[in-house]
């Protein structure tokens, strides 16, 4: 698990491990590398919310019957690739639907999609994060637009 308090979310890595890694950038580091490794994010605030609070992550009305955004609770699965670029690129090539393709927003070399129900998925790199010039929807690593920020 790593924390990270200033945002208001915490992540579990989900791995396999041969020895324990002590510090952040260690345990870090170890999860970025791992083939097949899966990121869950915990967005705080449920906690201190009345009633049955739950989020699919995608802080909109998915799967709610009342057509009112959710808010709190579970916030997204990712997984690590060995390349965002090549696999969103395989992912659009399929008709995923992007949320957020890898050059889009403020943060360059990762992306989400949505699987079929329509829940959030990160993809990651494994290893170091890698900016292409051009995303598979054609987005440039300058500029980014077309993301809505949906965490502020």
């Amino acid at each position: 698990m790593i924390r990270f308090p200033q945002w208001k979310f915490n992540v579990y890595f989900v791995a396999p491990v041969e020895a324990s890694k002590p510090t952040r950038q260690e345990r870090w580091n170890h999860c970025m590398n791992t083939p097949g490794c899966i990121e869950l994010t915990w967005n705080y605030g449920t906690e201190n919310e009345e009633g049955m609070v739950y989020n699919t992550g995608n802080a909109d009305t998915t799967g709610t019957a009342d057509g009112n955004k959710v808010r709190g609770g579970f916030g997204h699965i990712g997984i690590t690739v060995p390349n965002v670029y090549t696999a969103c690129q395989r992912f659009h090539s399929l008709g995923v639907p992007f949320h957020k393709s890898p050059n889009s927003g403020g943060m360059k070399g990762l992306a989400f999609i949505k699987d079929p129900d329509g829940y959030l998925i990160e993809v990651l790199p494994q290893g170091e994060m890698i900016v292409e010039d051009v995303d598979c929807l054609g987005v440039a690593s300058q500029g980014g637009e077309g993301y809505k920020d949906n965490s502020k």
